[in-house]
């Protein structure tokens, strides 16, 4: 039965993903500020695909530490569910994406339209001076940044390293770090096709200073952002 459920879900995800697309395509032509919305649109609709085909269902706790306005978020990342919630749970949200997703016809360019920021991973410096002028951007615009420090996607029980450009990110900035633990790759694996049902948790912590140091910050983050991992139950400010 998962495996019928995750098969169903994956033609929903791709079909649902390629005519909004098709749509956003349209929407950018004559109204690219609205691009933002198409995308906010096709996260809500998967969120109740996952639920009624997959069973998997959302716990959120914590939002009142995210400040209306701009906000820095640095969420812990092991699954692709990661990459669409915060655009259900945020009103102006902006993912820090790799950049090779660029590349990928038809979606890529809409990405950029829709105020995301795009990282060169192999650029070095260069790429953390691109994140920095892009973060500047975004808070003038109010938005709200997530980020995901580890840099790819990790499993359960087994958080990667944090890289350091989320402290840059804060000095310039001046935003407090947001941290964020979620479990979402029990029940939506790292690569994997089965989704599991369940209930994925995501716990928003209090904010960081931005003008902690960055050894501190580091630290108190990778704490944090392991607070699912620690912690089997969690009382859910929100159920989707």
């Amino acid at each position: 039965m998962i495996v019928l459920r995750s098969a169903l879900f994956n033609i929903v995800f791709f079909t649902i993903g390629f005519a909004l697309a098709l749509f956003a395509a349209v929407v950018r032509v004559v109204a690219p500020g609205r691009v933002i919305n198409v995308a906010m649109l096709w996260a809500r609709i998967l969120i109740v695909m996952v639920r009624v085909i997959c069973g998997i269902r959302l716990e959120v706790s914590g939002l009142e530490h995210i400040p209306p306005g701009a906000a820095l978020i640095a969420s812990r990342h092991q699954s692709a569910f990661d990459t669409f919630v915060w655009l259900t749970l945020l009103p102006r949200c902006c993912y820090v994406f790799k950049d090779e997703l660029l590349r990928i016809p038809l979606f890529g360019p809409l990405i950029s339209v829709a105020g995301m920021i795009a990282v060169d991973r192999d650029a070095g410096g260069a790429a953390i001076r691109a994140l920095l002028r892009q973060a500047e951007r975004a808070v003038r615009e109010q938005r709200q940044i997530v980020i995901f420090p580890e840099g790819t996607r990790s499993e359960p029980g087994r958080p990667g390293t944090l890289q350091s450009g989320i402290a840059a990110l804060a000095s310039r900035t001046g935003l407090p770090v947001i941290p964020v633990s979620t479990d979402s790759g029990r029940f939506w694996g790292r690569r994997a096709f089965r989704k599991r049902p369940g209930t994925i948790r995501i716990v928003i912590g209090s904010p960081i200073p931005a003008r902690t140091d960055r050894k501190t910050l580091m630290q108190a983050l990778e704490h944090a952002m392991q607070a699912v991992d620690r912690s089997p139950e969690g009382e859910a400010l929100r159920t989707v």
